[in-house]
């Protein structure tokens, strides 16, 4: 049985069977949703989309930790 909200199959569906949020926790807000979007990038409907989205909160992070504002 499927749950969207608490257990969403593409953050489920990874080889090693770890949950994605089981990582994310782990690290401060830009990091997480970036790993977010990698995790997903091949089992949602647009990986490109995704893989944009990670790079861009990549992107904030680094001028984050530069000092300049995003």
């Amino acid at each position: 049985m499927s749950d969207p909200v608490n257990h969403p199959p593409h953050y489920r569906s990874h080889p090693s069977g770890v949950e994605c949020i089981q990582i994310t926790e782990h690290m401060n807000f830009c990091l997480g949703n970036a790993m977010k979007y990698i995790w997903r990038a091949d089992l949602k409907n647009d990986a490109i989309e995704d893989l944009e989205k990670a790079a861009w909160y990549i992107q904030r992070e680094i001028a984050r930790r530069k000092g300049a504002t995003a």
